[in-house]
């Protein structure tokens, strides 16, 4: 489907093909590569953004950005589950890199909205382990050191949310922080169908025009690795301008958010923890 060049997106993909007039064009752009692989049979699109020329014309700061998608997201019972989980690791641990030490990860977002609820949904899935490691050091020596945290929404608690984590880093002094966000994104077609991984950290709320404070390696001076996937589209998408700054989200969102926060934090445990299958994370969470 043809994109609107005006319109807004979390994914650095899209923008790369609104600059590309909606093709999957991987000619070169001032300041911005490209390039697409497929990966395990899903396709996996790869942004960086070089400088900032690169990050005027699309919209996204430097960084690197990889955008897997699939067909759809498979239910934990069906074998492409496996799969799909699996490749989503593969990437998750490259992106993440060789640093060594502990893991914050963070599920932000809204439990009381549907299309803004994979966040806290998806860590419900994460394997917490640093209270293990420091009492039981030699049963879980093969396990890295994992904390989890879902802050809620400025609304609900009245401090933005990169406020909390930020403190929370100063006590607890991880290696690195994983967040896991919602998106928007200008595609109906790609809502709840493709993941995006990137190192350039998040600025919550920016999809939907409500930003705050962003979560970067700037901010809280360690590395930071954005996961997330488009829930809504702008309503404006379907030609009537009258609905900008309307969202619109699958009929199935329900479903769609279980199996993404599921497909996400199995893949995040998989990343994290090397040796584990995907039947170790069901054992312990499930």
């Amino acid at each position: 489907m043809d994109i609107n060049k005006s319109m807004r997106t979390d994914l650095a993909s899209e923008a790369h093909r609104m600059l590309k007039n909606g093709r999957r064009d991987l000619s070169p752009l001032p300041g911005v590569e490209a390039a697409e692989e497929e990966k395990n049979g899903f396709s996996l699109f790869r942004v960086r953004v070089l400088d900032e020329q690169g990050s005027q014309a699309l919209g996204k700061p430097v960084g690197s950005y990889c955008t897997l998608e699939a067909e759809r997201f498979f239910p934990r019972g069906d074998e492409r589950f496996l799969t799909l989980a699996e490749t989503l690791a593969d990437v998750i641990r490259e992106m993440l890199g060789d640093e060594e030490g502990s893991t914050l990860v963070v599920g932000l977002g809204n439990t009381e909205i549907t299309p803004d609820a994979l966040g806290p949904e998806a860590v419900r899935f994460v394997f917490p382990t640093r209270h293990l490691k420091k009492t039981e050091t030699a049963l879980f020596e093969a396990f890295s050191e994992v904390a989890v945290c879902a802050p809620g929404v400025l609304a609900a608690s009245g401090i933005e949310s990169a406020r909390q984590i930020a403190a929370l880093c100063q006590e607890i002094h991880p290696a690195r922080v994983v967040v896991i966000d919602a998106l928007a994104g200008a595609d109906p077609e790609r809502l709840c169908r493709c993941v995006q991984i990137s190192d350039s950290g998040i600025a919550p709320g920016s999809g939907v025009g409500n930003d705050r404070a962003p979560l970067s390696r700037e901010m809280l001076d360690i590395p930071v690795l954005s996961i997330g996937v488009p829930t809504v589209v702008d309503a404006s998408y379907f030609g009537d301008a009258s609905f900008r700054g309307w969202f619109l989200t699958p009929k199935s969102i329900d479903e769609a958010i279980r199996s993404g926060a599921r497909l996400l934090g199995y893949a995040l445990d998989l990343a994290l923890h090397p040796g584990l299958t995907v039947d170790d994370v069901s054992a312990l969470l499930e």
